[in-house]
Parts: structure tokens; sequence; C-alpha cells
């Protein structure tokens, strides 16, 4: 079962970095054109916020899909329960939807963290698992060790990076792929290819993007604060690129325009 496409209908909110006011402004508008889908992570402190956000929204848990991260501070035997009960508390439900592992271990060993993230699946706190930033062997460790399936890799995924390799691994291993940054924070904007596309479709150059990362076979995270690009972003399942568009922006992968790397996060992979 793909947790991300069968219940959020592909289409999942993003909450990174808000806070605050502008937190709760973004998930009630993000509700109101249709999200049912909301991302957070320990990691962004803002999961109480999220909580009171949703609660606001009125809509029943039965309808949401709400997915947080498990930060690597927290993947100790001793902590890492300890921290998924206290990420459920300040999200004000008794289990969330998906629970992911933020990053890999610095060591590499995916083992420890793997079998901690299948205990909060025994212990019903969690509907369904995954993981993030994994690589393909990752990926390939992460079927072997545990018992639950890994419905996501959460990787940064755009039309200017090269994830070829990623979707290769997804296909071997059945884990689904979900993107990060996926109009690279804004990045794609500087290229007139897609703002071109879009005129012949009636959609916008962002929107463009976010249809292409689905027809990958790709689920999409988005965030803005802006009321009517929340709406934009949601609205990408009213239209198909063709194939030919469709390898006019794959040819734009060449790019290889990464922005989580070493430099950003010290403790990331060797990616693919």
């Amino acid at each position: 079962m793909n947790i991300y496409f069968q219940k959020s209908n592909q289409r999942c909110f993003g909450t990174f970095p808000l806070r605050g006011k502008e937190l709760r402004a973004s998930v009630l508008t993000a509700a109101e054109v249709g999200y049912r889908a909301f991302d957070t992570a320990q990691m962004y402190q803002n999961e109480a916020e999220t909580g009171d956000a949703l609660a606001e929204t009125g809509l029943p848990r039965d309808e949401l899909c709400i997915t947080t991260k498990v930060e690597n501070d927290n993947f100790s035997a001793d902590r890492f329960l300890t921290s998924v009960e206290t990420s459920l508390k300040a999200l004000k439900t008794d289990y969330v939807d998906v629970l992911l592992l933020h990053w890999p271990p610095a060591g590499g060993d995916v083992r420890p963290s793997l079998e901690l993230l299948q205990q909060a699946h025994d212990r019903q706190l969690t509907r369904n698992i995954g993981v993030s930033n994994y690589t393909v062997q990752m990926m390939r460790e992460a079927t072997r060790i545990a018992d639950a399936p890994i419905v996501t890799n959460q990787v940064e995924f755009h039309p200017l990076l090269n994830q070829d390799k990623l979707l290769a691994g997804s296909t071997e291993t059945n884990i689904p792929l979900s993107s990060y940054c996926s109009v690279a924070r804004g990045e794609v904007f500087k290229h007139a290819i897609f703002s071109e596309i879009g005129s012949g479709y009636g959609k916008s150059a962002a929107q463009i993007v976010l249809r292409w990362i689905l027809q990958k076979g790709v689920t999409i995270n988005t965030m803005s604060t802006k009321p009517e690009n929340i709406q934009a972003n949601f609205d990408v399942m009213d239209f198909t690129l063709s194939s030919v568009d469709m390898a006019r922006i794959d040819a734009m992968t060449g790019t290889n325009y990464r922005i989580v790397g070493k430099d950003l996060v010290p403790w990331a992979p060797d990616w693919d």
C-alpha cells in the first residue's frame, strides 16, 4: 500500500520552515483548498503549531494523512520511542499516518534506527513507516530489515537534478519516492522552458514542474504562504504533459543542481 498515493491524492503540504501565525494561516488555507496530507518533523520544531492548526481545521482525523520524521539525535534506544510519543502529543493525535527516519545515521549503519522504527509501528504509534534521504543501497537494506512495508523515501526531487538512479531503485525495491524541494526553492523559475511549456497548457511554470514530478511517479510535497500559490500547487491534476514535453523537461535534469549536499548537511550520505 502506498499511503501517499491512496490517502493524500499524491499531494502533501509541507510545513518547513513555517512557524507561528504564518504556519497557522498556511495550514488552514491548504486545508480549505483541499489538502489532506501534511508533513512536519521533529527537526522543524513546529509539530505543536502544526497540531494546533490541524485541530482548528475541524477535519475528522481519518481524513488527514499526517507525516512526521524522527531526527537523528533521537536514534538511540532510550530516546526513539519517547520522542515519537512526544511528537504525537504535540500533534494532538494518537498516531501518525507515516513516520519517517529524517536522515540516515551519520555512520551509515541503517539497521538500528530501522529496527526502532519498526517498534514504533508495532506499538501502533504510526500506521506506516518510511525513510528520507536514503540511497538505493540503503533502500535495499531497509526492505530486508523492516517487517512493515517502507511506504516512501522522501528525497530532493525536481527537474534540475538527475535522480534516475533513485527512480530505478524505487522500482527495484518497491519503495515509492516523494519529493521535497519540488521547485528547487525557486531555482526552476530561472529557466524559461517551464513557463514556455506552461503557456501551452494554461498553467504556470510551478504547475508544470509539479506535474512533471507526478508523471515520474513521485508524490509531491509543496509549501507556500501565499493563498494563490497554495491553490495553484494543488491544481495539478487536471492536465497531462505530453511525452514530448516530458522529454524536454527530462533533459533539464542534466543541470544537476542539488540543494541539499554535504555543505548544507554534513552527515548527508554519498548521493547516488
